[in-house]
């Protein structure tokens, strides 16, 4: 079979996807210069993103292939969580399948980009 052919196969059809989820913070900005107290670059803030992370990034992956993908995971009932279940309706993946709990909190693995560079 080829790639063309399974990727055909997969049109509409449902996956099941389990794991854990969490939200991919990017902080933006332009370094200015390096730090006096520390070799390390000082970034002006520009903006924040955050985007769909962990199994959440490979429920995305299955929607843009063309299936439907059936994401169960647990979030926190935090802020965070909150976002989190906000940013699925608009990469078209349905909340269904997400839990809300009082005894975690939501992952949030949180980058910062100075001049398109990751820096932390």
């Amino acid at each position: 079979m080829t790639p063309k052919e399974i990727l055909q196969r997969l049109e509409k059809q449902e996956v099941l996807i389990v794991g854990d989820v969490m939200i991919d913070r990017y902080l933006t900005g332009a370094v200015t210069r390096i730090s006096p107290e520390a070799p390390v670059p000082v970034v002006l803030y520009h903006a924040t993103e955050d985007r769909l992370g962990g199994a959440a990034n490979v429920a995305l992956n299955v929607h843009a292939l063309g299936g439907v993908p059936l994401l169960c995971s647990v979030v926190g009932s935090d802020v965070n969580g909150e976002v989190f279940r906000h940013l699925l309706p608009d990469a078209g993946i349905t909340a269904e399948g997400i839990v809300h709990s009082d005894e975690r909190t939501t992952t949030v693995k949180t980058r910062v980009l100075g001049n398109n560079q990751q820096i932390l």
